[in-house]
């Protein structure tokens, strides 16, 4: 094995946590945004709202582009347009250019799958399995280590900075892709589905922007209705569109097998609860010990609280190692964690030490059931469609994040109470916030009891050994 094979799974994994960090970068100026960029509360959303569109909408499109003409390739064009959109962010206070910029950056969330589809295709078995579940663990490790950094440059730096800084660490990112990835040869057959990346981009975006809008505009309101059955009419048609191409953007005969339905419901679930403790505990954190229930603690204290969710999903990685001949076991194992740790929080919210155990139990188990998402995936896949499969997949814990956030919020306003004329969220509210999370994991471990045991098949797990990794890029 050359020194630059030997960097492959460690950059990659590096890519997956900067990757992450989209996610949490704008989270400690999130209050603030309406002030920053001179509008309203409403409109100022729509920098959030752009980013999940951006990345819900990229994901499977980069993804069949990568089967097609080569993961590598799509990595770094994914990278190279987040790092366009966090300058275009760093140089801009005015909102329609900031969420130009935010949108260029959700395109950088496809790069997880295609990451994963390049561990597939360039390491053996033995190797493979740890790396894919270290690169899908780093989605959360990213989220949740970022958040204090992030916290911290807000408060003692102009909050451009961030961008500036994520902008770096993706240069860096194409830097070391270029120096130490290799592309992979192996090649899906066909052509790209542009009929069906429009239809499939269209639903996405009619049933994602009233999950991110729906508390805004009313889940009860013609808008939001309206756009739900508009998303539910244009995603059949594309279903059945896609089911008469030879050479579909999403295989959905493969997708509807019993290994790859099953795992994508449950990873549904596993993106819902995973956000549910980034929702709740920096507030819990930060309420001021006047209201009752809040723990006083400052901005990065809050963050540095939510850090050991990301340790413990990185330690955990090696336990995943020895349980990765059983993927299922390892999924409904992580998942009953979660559902533990959610539980044990019910009564773990009167100090700030509490919230330490309450992440590192969570990330135990958010560890667990991450790293075997992608094993149960590429039993399902066949080589030449698994940069489609993992972005499908990651789509899927997208989605879940979604519904997951707007659930919660619409739970946390509607249990808050004025105090002093401002609205605070209830302990009550934070509560029957994290019940929420664990019944969602009791319906993931339902979901996952029917996943069938992972088995090798003609086309779909690959006996041979993988094809050399070269030295050159």
């Amino acid at each position: 094995m050359t020194r630059t094979s030997s960097a492959l799974v460690p950059v990659l994994a590096f890519v997956g946590i900067v990757v992450s960090v989209m996610q949490t970068l704008l989270i400690p100026v999130l209050h603030d945004l309406p002030r920053l960029l001179g509008t309203g509360p409403d409109d100022a959303t729509w920098v959030i709202t752009s980013t999940l569109l951006a990345g819900a909408v990229a994901t499977p499109i980069m993804g069949r582009l990568g089967d097609l003409h080569g993961k590598r390739r799509m990595l770094i064009v994914s990278l190279a347009t987040m790092v366009a959109g966090a300058l275009i962010s760093a140089l801009t206070s005015d909102l329609y250019v900031m969420i130009a910029g935010r949108t260029l950056q959700g395109v950088v969330m496809s790069a997880v799958p295609l990451g994963l589809g390049l561990l597939r295709d360039l390491l053996p078995r033995e190797r493979r399995d740890p790396a894919m579940a270290l690169l899908s663990s780093s989605m959360g490790i990213g989220s949740s280590l970022a958040l204090p950094a992030a916290a911290l440059v807000a408060q003692v730096a102009d909050w451009h900075v961030l961008f500036y800084g994520s902008a770096g660490l993706g240069a860096l990112c194409v830097v070391l892709t270029l120096l130490a990835v290799p592309e992979s040869r192996v090649r899906a057959q066909g052509t790209f589905d542009v009929r069906g990346a429009v239809g499939l981009s269209a639903g996405l975006v009619l049933l994602l922007l009233p999950i991110s809008k729906g508390g805004d505009w009313g889940w009860t309101s013609g808008v939001t209705l309206g756009l739900f059955a508009a998303a539910a009419a244009v995603l059949v048609l594309w279903a059945v569109m896609e089911l008469r191409l030879p050479a579909p953007l999403v295989n959905l005969r493969i997708s509807a097998r019993p290994a790859a339905l099953f795992t994508n419901l449950a990873s549904i679930m596993v993106g819902m609860a995973f956000l549910v403790v980034s929702l709740v505990l920096p507030q819990l954190l930060q309420l001021p010990t006047s209201t009752g229930h809040g723990l006083g603690q400052s901005m990065v204290v809050a963050g540095l609280c939510m850090a050991p969710l990301g340790l413990a999903m990185m330690l955990t990685t090696p336990l995943y190692a020895r349980l990765s001949r059983t993927p299922k076991a390892a999924l409904i194992l992580g998942m009953l964690i979660i559902a533990s740790g959610y539980v044990a929080g019910l009564g773990l919210m009167s100090a700030a030490w509490q919230s330490l155990v309450v992440t590192a139990i969570l990330g135990v188990g958010t560890g667990l059931a991450y790293s075997s998402l992608p094993a149960l995936i590429a039993s399902a896949t066949p080589a030449a469609e698994t940069g489609a499969a993992n972005a499908l997949n990651t789509l899927m814990r997208m989605i879940g994040s979604s519904i997951g956030s707007a659930v919660i919020g619409t739970v946390l306003a509607g249990t808050a109470y004025q105090l002093g004329g401002v609205t605070v969220p209830s302990l009550a509210g934070f509560r029957a916030s994290f019940l929420i999370a664990a019944g969602a994991m009791a319906i993931g471990m339902l979901t996952a009891l029917f996943l069938p045991r992972p088995r090798p098949r003609p086309g779909v797990e690959r006996n041979a050994e993988p094809e050399p990794v070269s030295c050159r890029p």
